[in-house]
């Protein structure tokens, strides 16, 4: 058969098998999706049609071009080789990592749904998540690997650097000893459940959510939308506050500034009516006391419980608040002063002590 005629049967050939094969999947998937929607394993895995198209159309023209007897391709032979084992290979490395994301991603979503403890979910979520990143790292390696090796001079290459290979690592391992620090930090954050994805943590003197956990850097999320990145040796080299750890559960403290005079008992009963109509507030436990005193005011202070830090700060903000308009409307007196003149009688009895003292010297 004329190899002009061969060439468009077998290159059409391989694209409709390859769409035929794909389209035949993804309604596998479709079904099986549809009878078990409770697992989202087979709809993650229609992600990967694309990744199989490719693997699929590179491996069917791979057997199948020398049928074609066409001249360029034959005398380009092995250029087409490597181009096709390349793209096979690429494509190969794609579809193992989205196939091991899926799984891994519908384990966790099962767990997640089946667990009600919010830590232990937010301790799978960065494991998982550092597990496929791994698993990424890995197989991208591999593959490149692989193709290098589809080349005849990194063949050559390959044997001596096998022969220097104890030397190399000796100064690889010297100048990527921070990188690696870090590779294994982050090892040691994901299981050993120091740190989690979500966890409200101070850092350097900055409170926020931890947002993302890599192999290699941690990124925090301040309260103002802030994104602060650090390496993950910091949290394994240096004290950090997790308010997250052992349960979500806080405690915090609000502190007014008030006169000697103020009416301290009648502010513990207010403030125990603002808790009671605070939804935030946990009922834990609360209290009020005076804490601390000056030549001027004295310190109230304020205990409030809430389930988790984001409602631990609405309550103390709303104690605050409300305390404080509260003594402003009853109890204006109880707020401090600064006297910025003699207080009455004041002057009189000035004058009286300079008098006596002006009588005593004569």
């Amino acid at each position: 058969m004329n190899s002009l005629v061969l060439l468009p049967t077998v290159l059409g050939g391989s694209v409709l098998v390859t769409a035929a094969s794909g389209w035949a999947v993804d309604l596998l998937l479709r079904r099986a999706a549809a009878r078990h929607p409770e697992t989202p394993l087979w709809h993650l895995l229609r992600r990967c049609r694309r990744a199989l198209r490719i693997v699929l159309l590179a491996a069917l023209l791979r057997g199948a071009y020398r049928h074609t007897a066409w001249p360029p391709l034959q005398d380009n032979a092995a250029t087409v080789d490597r181009i096709l084992s390349l793209t096979l290979i690429g494509a190969g490395a794609w579809l193992i990592v989205a196939v091991s994301s899926a799984v891994v991603e519908s384990g966790y979503a099962r767990y997640a749904t089946g667990t009600r403890d919010p830590a232990r979910v937010r301790r799978v979520r960065t494991q998982v998540t550092l597990m496929t990143r791994v698993v990424t790292v890995v197989v991208a390696v591999v593959a490149i690997a692989a193709m290098l090796l589809t080349f005849p001079s990194f063949r050559a290459l390959g044997t001596s650097v096998l022969a220097s290979a104890g030397i190399i690592g000796i100064v690889a391992g010297v100048a990527a000893q921070s990188t690696l620090g870090n590779l294994f930090a982050g090892f040691q954050i994901a299981f050993g459940d120091m740190v989690r994805i979500g966890d409200t943590v101070v850092v350097a003197g900055e409170w926020g959510l931890v947002e993302d956990i890599t192999l290699t850097y941690l990124a925090v999320r301040t309260w103002d939308e802030r994104r602060i990145t650090m390496p993950v040796s910091y949290f394994t080299t240096r004290p950090f506050e997790n308010w997250s750890r052992g349960g979500a559960q806080m405690t915090g403290t609000a502190f007014l500034h008030c006169d000697h005079g103020a009416p301290v008992d009648l502010m513990r009963d207010k403030a125990h009516e603002i808790l009671h109509n605070c939804p935030e507030w946990d009922g834990r436990g609360w209290d009020l006391a005076v804490t601390e005193t000056t030549p001027s005011t004295i310190v109230v202070r304020v205990i409030v419980t809430a389930k988790d830090a984001d409602d631990l700060w609405t309550v103390r903000c709303a104690v605050r608040e409300q305390l404080i308009a509260w003594l402003v409307a009853k109890h204006p007196d109880a707020l401090p002063r600064i006297l910025v003149e003699p207080p009455p009688g004041a002057e009189t009895a000035e004058r009286v002590r300079a008098t006596t003292q002006g009588t005593r010297g004569t």
